[in-house]
């Protein structure tokens, strides 16, 4: 008998910020069950598809997602029972009709997302597949590399760091476990540093050290001697790279500190700072470091660093493929993050990455900083040969579950398991 949707039911769960957000089960008519649940982002670009809160200031401070549940239980799961859900676009062009939104304001990006997941990873248990082989097929083994979020700033620490995310790269490595082993063993070095330094060890939203660091210079200078003192080499097996989320510090054409008060920069003086800190670090990536309004100074950014370094647009492209051609056609960045929920159904991110890889840039999975103990990414990175991986820090169980995931399917892989490592940064030569 062929499988059909049965029931869909959502509820109400909390993310890594203790917030409300979505999770979906999708039961099939063979009683197997699909579930995901749906994170949530605390900078966001303004091109992003909307979440649906419910505003009620006497739940969870008017975050509850009540009104996004409902949207499942009374619009969505009438439309979808006895569909078969293993035609994934089909459904995700159901969902996008129901909502009729060039933004999904009318039904949430959270409440089309949660289905969507749910739905795909419902198909791949009634195929008896792991999730990233059914989305991926016979040719997914290809492990991500890394990007490891070991000092948090900006909007997710309590810090005077601007800068969002100072990330070390493990790309020198035969495999995709003794990359996370090199990463995790930096961590733990960069933990005595702090100790040592009288600097705190707590941990921002991503798993992060939050030091009261104030100075860009100053937290590249300690990941890099983290990385050397835990027995390796900087800029040859591990590099540096940063999330600026320059959009959160850009107003009125200028560039100004939200944190420490520091004087107004222009596109150009931004860029010469990064020139100067890929001069002296072993920086091989940024992201956002221009804000998503910047399209002029993006273009000038990626004159000057685009063959160097690997600029991936995250506020700029939202996971849009009609923003990214824009960016390919104008040559503004040479990356794009990947982010689900940026766009709202699992069809349209899958269509974005085919997109970006086609024209040679760049595709980075990622996380949101209000995460949950979902693995989907990590499926799909693999399922989608993205070669990058960006799941925040080795602490914090909403982080590291991405990465045991990855190891489960690097076993699960045996031989024919290969670590993107350095072939990850098509952009640049290390």
């Amino acid at each position: 008998m062929k499988t059909m949707i049965e029931r869909i039911v959502a509820r109400e769960i909390l993310d890594s910020r203790g917030n409300p957000t979505i999770e979906v089960d999708v039961r099939l008519t063979n009683n197997i069950l699909g579930r995901a649940c749906v994170p949530s982002g605390a900078s966001k670009g303004s091109q992003e598809a909307l979440e649906v809160r419910d505003g009620d200031f006497k739940r969870f401070h008017g975050k509850g997602v009540r009104k996004a549940i409902t949207n499942v239980m009374e619009i969505i799961a009438p439309k979808l029972k006895g569909l078969d859900p293993l035609n994934q676009s089909s459904i995700d062009s159901i969902l996008l009709e129901l909502d009729g939104t060039p933004n999904k304001s009318k039904l949430g990006a959270n409440a089309m997302l949660g289905v969507s997941l749910a739905i795909a990873r419902a198909a791949a248990n009634a195929r008896e597949l792991p999730l990233y082989a059914y989305l991926g097929g016979k040719t997914a083994n290809t492990l991500p590399l890394p990007f490891m979020n070991l000092i948090n700033g900006g909007r997710h620490a309590h810090n005077r760091l601007d800068f969002q995310e100072f990330m070390i790269v493990p790309h020198t490595f035969d495999t995709f476990s003794e990359a996370l082993r090199a990463g995790v063993e930096t961590f733990q070095t960069l933990k005595e540093l702090l100790n040592e330094r009288n600097l705190s060890t707590n941990v921002g939203d991503e798993g992060g050290f939050a030091p009261d660091i104030s100075a860009t210079g100053d937290a590249l200078k300690i990941l890099t001697e983290a990385v050397e003192k835990a027995g390796y080499r900087p800029g040859d097996q591990i590099s540096l790279a940063l999330d600026v989320a320059a959009t959160e510090f850009y107003k009125d054409g200028k560039y100004a500190s939200i944190k420490a008060g520091g004087v107004e920069k222009t596109s150009e003086e931004m860029i010469g700072i990064y020139q100067n800190l890929v001069h002296q670090f072993p920086l091989i990536s940024i992201e956002d470091g221009l804000s998503e309004n910047d399209w002029e100074g993006w273009k000038k950014l990626t004159q000057a660093l685009g063959n160097k370094v690997q600029l991936v647009g995250d506020d700029l492209f939202v996971t849009n493929s009609k923003l990214l051609k824009k960016g390919i056609e104008e040559q503004t960045g040479n990356a794009i993050l990947i982010k689900l929920n940026q766009i709202g159904t699992l069809t349209e991110t899958l269509e974005t990455i085919e997109f970006a890889q086609e024209a040679d840039w760049g595709t980075m999975i990622s996380h949101r900083s209000g995460e949950t103990e979902d693995t989907f990414i990590a499926d799909l990175a693999v399922a989608t040969t993205a070669k990058q991986i960006k799941t925040g820090s080795v602490s914090r169980s909403d982080r590291v579950s991405k990465y045991n995931q990855l190891l489960r399917i690097e076993e699960a892989l045996l031989d024919r398991a290969v670590f993107a490592g350095k072939s990850a940064l098509t952009q640049i030569k290390l």
